[in-house]
């Protein structure tokens, strides 16, 4: 189950400071999502041996400098039906305004946690202003500054207790969850592989209401079909499909073993695209990329290389992803993104044998070493793989720490050169021996 925490507050309270906080700070350890800071609004963070997904609903309001206090309510309404925990963020050197009582009201009626976050205060002298918040009726307040991050530790304590047990699925089939942003064509492509209508499909973007589990045993293949959710008819489509969708979009993709990611052909990769491969790859989860409405697309013999070469830049440097091209409408290579999303389950559960991974990779390294530092050669003398969900892989030597960042990657290229692991995130540790 994976757990969610929405920050939500009005404008100008910090918010995103305090999102950067909890997905930067060294104790909460952050995987943070390339691309461009303003389009960055979900991280993965860890406190206390808990993983949890922090989203800025700040970050998703139409309109960068015109905030709608309308489109703020929307956001806290959909952040109290998905998220897991909700942290609303008040200035302590405002006090309370007429939409923090608004926020306050909803917040009430709800049944999820709530976690009230007095922000900015930066000294103690700031404390006894902060307890008027506790007149807004949502319990314990918690006094924090997130520009120098007192007090998140004590707020993060207890948001970790609010959490859902990690349970394991009896359920032992693959799970392959279709991803990407509204209206790419993530319903159609399931009718396409169950052959009947079982999504409703219109043109308009976001009329899938909930995540939907389908179980597909055709061709000898057998999987479970995660087909993640558009917006509900209630809110604003134009205001707030994306963060809708990206909410829905994280809980399906944490259930998920392979993440078929759907970009459409038109439109190519976007931001959001990218945030969610992204996601996916710090989850550790297989990942097939499908460009879809390719015959919307006037071609030459160069077109799929250069639309292959835009993808890989930009999800860069992890790039040894398969990328398939389909029609949906037409049905064009749909067989293909199974048996692909099939193959990257199968390598992300691969176990390589000690003495193999030893005799192909103990000559590369000899023939080229780790480069010296300060005068100190690195000898990797023995490598295993480690148990886990997804592959990871133990390089034990005299000093790991002068091992960087180029040689990491140019192992990992020469395991995936030997052993195929095409679609999936690898992980390399250095130990010493």
């Amino acid at each position: 189950m994976s757990n969610i925490v929405a920050i939500v507050g009005r404008p100008n309270v910090g918010k995103s400071t305090l999102y950067n906080r909890l997905t930067e700070t060294r104790k909460a350890i952050v995987d943070d999502m390339s691309g461009v800071t303003r389009d960055r609004h979900y991280g993965v963070a860890e406190w206390i041996g808990r993983n949890f997904t922090v989203i800025d609903t700040g970050g998703y309001v139409h309109g960068s400098d015109d905030v709608f206090e309308s489109a703020i309510r929307e956001q806290v309404i959909i952040a109290i039906e998905e998220a897991t925990a909700l942290l609303f963020v008040v200035d302590v050197t405002t006090g309370i305004t007429d939409l923090d009582d608004d926020i306050a009201q909803m917040l009430r009626r709800s049944k999820k946690p709530v976690f009230v976050v007095v922000n900015k205060v930066d000294n103690t002298s700031l404390n006894a202003d902060a307890s008027i918040f506790y007149s807004l009726g949502l319990g314990e307040i918690y006094n924090i500054s997130s520009m120098t991050g007192s007090g998140t530790g004590e707020l993060l304590d207890d948001v970790v207790k609010t959490f859902d047990e990690d349970v394991v699925e009896e359920n032992t089939l693959p799970k392959y969850a279709i991803v990407g942003r509204p209206n790419v064509g993530k319903s159609s492509i399931i009718n396409a592989f169950i052959g009947e209508q079982r999504n409703i499909v219109t043109p308009i973007a976001g009329t899938t209401r909930d995540s939907i589990h389908i179980h597909y045993n055709r061709y000898g293949h057998e999987f479970m079909l995660v087909d993640t959710a558009g917006l509900r008819k209630k809110t604003k489509v134009k205001e707030n499909i994306e963060f809708y969708s990206v909410m829905r979009t994280i809980k399906a993709l944490e259930e998920a073993d392979v993440v078929i990611l759907m970009i459409d052909a038109v439109e190519g990769i976007e931001s959001q695209d990218i945030n969610i491969f992204h996601l996916a790859e710090k989850n550790k989860k297989g990942i097939v990329i499908v460009v879809n409405k390719w015959d919307l697309i006037e071609k030459n013999t160069k077109t799929v290389k250069v639309f292959e070469e835009q993808i890989r830049e930009k999800i860069a440097p992890f790039t040894d992803v398969p990328i398939i091209f389909t029609s949906v409408v037409e049905k064009q290579r749909i067989l293909k993104v199974i048996e692909t999303a099939e193959q990257v389950y199968n390598n992300r559960a691969k176990k390589i044998p000690t003495s193999k991974l030893n005799d192909v990779l103990l000559p590369v390294i000899e023939a080229m070493p780790p480069p010296s530092t300060k005068g100190k050669y690195v000898k990797i003398k023995y490598i295993t793989q480690i148990k886990g969900v997804a592959p990871m892989f133990a390089f034990f030597c005299n000093l790991p720490q002068y091992i960087k960042e180029p040689y990491m990657r140019f192992l990992e290229n020469k395991l995936r050169e030997n052993f195929d692991f095409e679609g999936v995130p690898i992980q390399l540790f250095f130990r010493q021996k």
